[in-house]
C-alpha cells in the first residue's frame, strides 16, 4: 500500500482517531490476520465466528502494527469507523462477518474505501487493473493472468478465491508505487455485487469467461447470471478512453454482452470470428491441450501443461489481456507452455507411488466445471480403471436434482468405471447413473467422507485414476486428501491447501 497517515486514513474512510495524534504512518500491508502483520501495518478488526478481531488489537500492536482499523473502541491506536446508516450494509459483508452491532460490516465498507483511495492514487499510465469474471474458471485465469503479466513488470494478484467484499480491497491494497498490474478476480451472489466491486478498484480491462449454472436458484436462470456478470463490462471506460472487454465468442450470452459496454470489444474462443483464438485443438494422453494461438498479430504453438480442455478458453482469455498490456504472441505462447498452478484443489494432479493418480478438483462445482472434469477424467484413463467421486453441486435450486442426474448419467456414457456419489444431497446422481444403465457396484451412494475413504482404500487399486469433486460445502477435498496421506503410499509433492484466511473470504461465490 502506499504510505498514508493515520490521520490521512481517518479522513479517507470517515472515521475518528483513538488513542493517536494520527501521526504515525502505515507503511507495512493491511492485514485481518494477527499472524501475517509486519512493522509498520493496519491491523482490520473484524468479527468471526470464534474470534473478534477487535479483541486481538492490542495483541496486532505488539505485533507490529501501527493502528487497528476498527469499529468500535478498542485496547490500542485505532482508527475507529461509524456504524453504517440503515439499509446500506451489504447482504454479502453480513455473511462474511459474525456481525452483532454492525461494527464488521462497517469496517468491511471503511476497507472498500481505503482501497479505492489507493487504487485512484496509483491509476493512470502506470498501473493497469484487470477484472476477470465467470461461473466457472475464474481462479485459474486470473493465475494465468497474472504470470502472463509478471514478465512485463510488479503484479499483484489474489491468493486462492480472495474475490469478494473482504478480499478484493484487500488484495487492492497490496499494489504500491512499483505494481504495474492488478489482476482481480470478481464474484457474485446477487445483482449488483459485481457493480460494487467494480467501483473499489476500477478495472480497465475486463474478461468474462462463461455464464453457467452454478447460484442458478439465486438468480432463478443463466440469464440472470448473464446480467450480473455483464456488470464487470458495463464497469469498463469507453474505448476512447482505454477501456477493453474481453468476451468468449463461443458463449453466446457473454458474446452478446458487446452491447452492456463502450469499451472495445475483444472476441476470444474457436470460432473463425475470435480475434484471439485456438486452431487445430488436440489432447494428449493426460488431457493437456496443444493448439495454435492466433491473433491479430501473428501465431504461435501453444502446448498448455494444465489437465482438461477447458482450460483453452480461460487462457485464450488471459492472452487477449496480456496482449493489451503489450506482450508478443510468440512470448505470450511460450509463457502459456510453461505454466505453473498456483491455487490449490483446481484440477491437481498427483501420483502416488503405486501409480494410483488423484485429480484433485474439490474446490468447488457446477455441472459446467464437472463435466469438464469428468472429459477431463475419461482422456486420461483410456487404459487405466477410472473413478469418480462426486459430491453436491450447491445452489441449483429448482434444477438440483436434474442437474444432478445428468451428471450421473454422463459419468455411464463417458466410460468412467465407477461413480462413488457422497451425501444424500447428491443421491440424484446415482440414481441418473442406474437409469443410464449403470448396475451392480459401478454406482456407489455412501452417506459421507468417511464412507467414501473407506471404500476407495478397499478398492483402489495400483494405476487407478480418482476424480474427487464436489462444491465447497461438501468438503470433498478431505477425500483426497486421505488418499494422498496415507502411510502405505506416501504421496509425492502432494499440494498444500489453501490457508484459512482464503478458504474464509471466497465463501463458493459464483
Amino acid at each position: 500500500m502506499i504510505v498514508l497517515s493515520l490521520a490521512e486514513i481517518a479522513d479517507i474512510v470517515g472515521g475518528r482517531l483513538h488513542r493517536t495524534d494520527g501521526t504515525a504512518e502505515v507503511t507495512g500491508s493491511v492485514e485481518f490476520d494477527t499472524r501475517e502483520l509486519t512493522p509498520g501495518g493496519l491491523f482490520v478488526a473484524l468479527p468471526g465466528a470464534r474470534v473478534d478481531g477487535h479483541d486481538l488489537a492490542a495483541k496486532a500492536v505488539e505485533a507490529g502494527a501501527v493502528a487497528v482499523l476498527a469499529g468500535r473502541e478498542v485496547d490500542a491506536p485505532a482508527v475507529i469507523v461509524p456504524p453504517l446508516p440503515a439499509g446500506t450494509a451489504h447482504d454479502r459483508a453480513f455473511a462474511l462477518v459474525a456481525d452483532k452491532d454492525g461494527a464488521g460490516a462497517a469496517v468491511l465498507a471503511a476497507l472498500a474505501k481505503l482501497a479505492r483511495h489507493v487504487v485512484e492514487k496509483l491509476s493512470g499510465d502506470h498501473l493497469s487493473v484487470v477484472g476477470v469474471t465467470g461461473s466457472s474458471g475464474k481462479t485459474s485465469t486470473k493465475d494465468v493472468i497474472a504470470q502472463l503479466l509478471e514478465p512485463l513488470g510488479p503484479t499483484v494478484a489474489p491468493p486462492g478465491s480472495f474475490n469478494n467484499e473482504l478480499g478484493h480491497p484487500w488484495t487492492a491494497l497490496r499494489a504500491d508505487a512499483s505494481t504495474r498490474h492488478l489482476v482481480l478476480e470478481l464474484s457474485t451472489r446477487g445483482h449488483g455485487h459485481i457493480a460494487e466491486l467494480a467501483a473499489i478498484a476500477p478495472p480497465r480491462i475486463g474478461a468474462v469467461l462463461n455464464v453457467g449454472t452454478a447460484h442458478v436458484g439465486e438468480f432463478g436462470s443463466r440469464e440472470g447470471i448473464a446480467k450480473a456478470k455483464g456488470e464487470l463490462v458495463e464497469a469498463l471506460p469507453s474505448a476512447e478512453d482505454g477501456g477493453v472487454a474481453i468476451l468468449n465468442i463461443d458463449d453466446p450470452l457473454v458474446a452478446a454482452m458487446a452491447s452492456r459496454t463502450k469499451a472495445r470489444v475483444v472476441y476470444v474462443g474457436e470460432s473463425a470470428s475470435a480475434h484471439v483464438r485456438a486452431v487445430d485443438v488436440t489432447l494428449d494422453e493426460e488431457a493437456r491441450a496443444s493448439f495454435r494461438l492466433v491473433t491479430p498479430s501473428g501465431e504461435a504453438p501453444v502446448k498448455l501443461p494444465l489437465y482438461g480442455e477447458h482450460h483453452v478458453g480461460n487462457v485464450l482469455s488471459a492472452a487477449a489481456v496480456a496482449l493489451e498490456l503489450g506482450s508478443t504472441t510468440e512470448e505470450i505462447a511460450a509463457r502459456l507452455s510453461g505454466l505453473e498452478q498456483r491455487s490449490g484443489r483446481r484440477m491437481e494432479v498427483t501420483t502416488r507411488p503405486d501409480g494410483v493418480t488423484v485429480l484433485n478438483d474439490s474446490f468447488n462445482a457446477n455441472p459446467e466445471s464437472v463435466r469438464a472434469a469428468l472429459k477431463a477424467l475419461a482422456s486420461m484413463s483410456t487404459e487405466r480403471r477410472s473413478w469418480a467421486v462426486l459430491g453436491v453441486m450447491a445452489d441449483l435450486g429448482d434444477d438440483a436434482v436434474e442437474a444432478h442426474d445428468g451428471i450421473g448419467r454422463l459419468v455411464v456414457r463417458l466410460n468412467i468405471d465407477k461413480l462413488v456419489v457422497v451425501g444424500e444431497a447428491a443421491a440424484a446422481m446415482h440414481q441418473g447413473a442406474h437409469q443410464e444403465g449403470s448396475w451392480g457396484e459401478e454406482s456407489v451412494l455412501v452417506p459421507d467422507v468417511e464412507a467414501a475413504v473407506a471404500l476407495l482404500h478397499d478398492q483402489l487399486r495400483a494405476g487407478d485414476i480418482v476424480l474427487v469433486k464436489a462444491s465447497k460445502s461438501a468438503a470433498l477435498w478431505r477425500v483426497a486428501d486421505a488418499l494422498l496421506a496415507s502411510p502405505e503410499t506416501n504421496a509425492e509433492s502432494p499440494a498444500v491447501p489453501p490457508s484459512p484466511s482464503q478458504e474464509r473470504s471466497n465463501g463458493g461465490d459464483a
